[in-house]
């Protein structure tokens, strides 16, 4: 099912969202600490699909965050949510 979600509009979301977390530090450290990454290790994820299908996934299970990012990136929740559900077609 992983396939079937677009790397493109995965990586343009993914970056929405980190750039969303660079502004509020707080976020941006639960964040590594849950998905594990270092300062050093998320620099050199910048761009990858990995790092996308944590962001994506990150914020499809935090509505306040999600519903903020959106907010301020101009996105449209559905297409987030799209994305989401495509990584995880369980849910």
């Amino acid at each position: 099912m992983r396939d079937r979600v677009d790397t493109q509009e995965l990586l343009a979301v993914g970056d929405a969202c980190l750039s969303w977390l660079a502004a509020d530090v707080n976020e941006l450290e639960r964040f590594m600490a849950l998905a594990g990454y270092s300062p050093q290790r998320l620099r050199e994820s910048v761009g990858t699909r990995a790092l996308a299908e944590g962001l994506v996934d990150y914020f499809g299970r935090h509505e306040a965050l999600l519903l903020a990012m959106c907010a301020n990136a101009g996105l449209d929740v559905n297409r987030v949510m799209r994305l989401w559900h495509g990584l995880n077609p369980q849910s």
